[in-house]
């Protein structure tokens, strides 16, 4: 049994990955392979290994296959039994026999705040993770990003982000911190800026697709207005508890890919397979 206080990972994986067009015109984003996994699975692998076992998924239209891949394939496991094939489903079974899936569709795509306010019927009022899939995090031989950021939930019991330093002139594509360091590499956050222009941002400290949340931030989606491209943006709920006090930023230790992007993707390939990939 694990000791996390963390049980339960929340995948949004509504969106439409248009800028992987056409690959995604038919197959979600998240299945996209990085060598010969799709990007869920390695989010899924990282939250297991940081010791929790409910994995709940957003899924929107067109996400079956993601459903799917966590199941039996009947037909495919009889033709591949007793040869050296089954190897290559070694892994995906053990997830399967681990984790329990749970789903649900969000109707149309109002931001990430709302993505995760629609998971909160697979979450329920308990603390919970959110891993951006398309985020792909590396750790090495340490622990996975999702377990640093569990330990230091175990002793701070608030709202926790993955932040990284990164070009002034990509501030554009992030949610900005500022704040006060605590600890080395540990922020307490005191603003929040989603998506900022160079000039505007408060710092060069972005928000990457790891999240720590308490369950009280489902109330304050709720009451949060849609921000920036007239969406809730999780980043404006999260600086009502910043003001509070009550969310830190984790500079984690490890690799970090943006697979939504072309050129990040083909970098994460290149990594995987030369770092990680065993036949």
């Amino acid at each position: 049994m694990s000791d996390s206080p963390i049980k339960k990972c929340l995948f949004p994986a509504a969106g439409y990955g248009t800028r992987f067009l056409p690959a995604t015109k038919s197959m979600p984003k998240e299945m996209l392979p990085v060598v010969n996994k799709p990007l869920i699975q390695y989010g899924v692998e990282e939250a297991l290994d940081a010791g929790m076992s409910g994995m709940a998924i957003v899924t929107g239209r067109g996400k079956r296959a993601i459903e799917d891949h966590f199941d039996i394939n009947y037909e495919l496991e009889d033709q591949i039994a007793g040869s050296d094939k089954e190897n290559y489903l070694k892994e995906i079974r053990r997830i399967m026999n681990q984790a329990v899936f749970s789903y649900t569709r969000q109707i149309e795509m109002k931001g990430l705040g709302h993505a995760i306010l629609t998971g909160e019927t697979l979450i329920g009022e308990e603390p919970f993770a959110v891993v951006l899939a398309d985020d792909l995090c590396y750790g090495g031989a340490d622990k996975g990003v999702l377990a640093q950021m569990v330990e230091l939930y175990k002793y701070y019991r608030c709202s926790i982000v993955a932040i990284e330093e990164v070009p002034r002139n990509e501030t554009h594509k992030y949610g900005v911190i500022a704040g006060d360091e605590i600890a080395p590499g540990l922020i307490r956050i005191n603003n929040m800026v989603e998506k900022p222009k160079p000039e505007e941002a408060p710092s060069n400290l972005a928000i990457i697709g790891r999240y720590i949340l308490t369950p009280d931030i489902f109330d304050i989606i709720r009451q949060t207005p849609p921000g920036r491209n007239n969406e809730v943006q999780i980043t404006d709920a999260l600086l009502t508890q910043a003001k509070q006090g009550r969310v830190l930023g984790y500079k984690f230790k490890g690799k970090r890919f943006d697979c939504g992007s072309v050129p990040g993707f083909i970098e994460a390939t290149r990594f995987f397979f030369e770092n990680v990939y065993k036949e």
